[in-house]
């Protein structure tokens, strides 16, 4: 389960690995993906990080063992990374956020990114950029299915990416192929014959 807000609105400084402290209902819950990061946030008090504001959602049959689904919880770091993020947090701008939930050898842990909040401009250039890397990982995948023939240059800011005009319909051809295959096959396992 991932916090995809937090990459929109913060800049990811570092990240820490962190055990947390749940019940066993919780935990179950969690197994089953029932968790929510959005406006989940974690503090250093008292030489413990403590996180607030994650919704857990009560398991259906925990009965009189479910907890407060927005109860704080205990992070479980080593004393030096609690005095490193106690060191980040005193900064100004500087906050604790989770960016992610994940077993891991069948135990819970909280991915903590040290994180600083983007202003709106920041969001404004992120969407650009954001655009630019998407077309180069499409052409790049474009690459290695060896369908990049032809195609216009396209201007987009700084970067130019060069769009395939005839992908799409090469695409398009694979499928139907693959699908005439499938019912090629079908009909010879029905009929009782061998695929070709």
């Amino acid at each position: 389960m991932q916090n995809r807000k937090a990459f929109h609105d913060y800049f990811i400084e570092e990240t820490y690995e962190a055990g947390i402290e749940l019940v066993g209902t919780e935990v179950k819950s969690v197994r089953q993906g029932k968790v929510n990061l959005k406006d989940s946030f974690a503090r250093v008090e008292n030489n413990e990080v403590i996180l607030y504001n994650m919704h857990i959602s009560p398991y259906e049959k925990g009965n009189i063992f479910n907890k407060d689904p927005l109860r704080p919880r205990k992070l479980l770091l080593h004393r030096h990374e609690i005095n490193k993020l106690s060191g980040y947090v005193s900064r100004k701008g500087y906050t604790l956020i989770p960016t992610k939930v994940y077993l891991k050898r069948g135990l819970v842990k909280v991915e903590l990114a040290v994180a600083k909040g983007k202003k709106l401009f920041d969001k404004r250039e992120d969407i650009p950029r954001r655009d630019a890397k998407r077309e180069l990982e499409k052409q790049f995948k474009e690459k290695q299915l060896g369908i990049s023939r032809g195609g216009v240059l396209v201007s987009t800011g700084a970067v130019e990416v060069k769009v395939a005009s005839r992908v799409l319909h090469q695409l398009v051809k694979k499928v139907e192929k693959n699908k005439r295959r499938q019912r090629t096959r079908l009909r010879c396992l029905i009929k009782g014959g061998r695929p070709a």
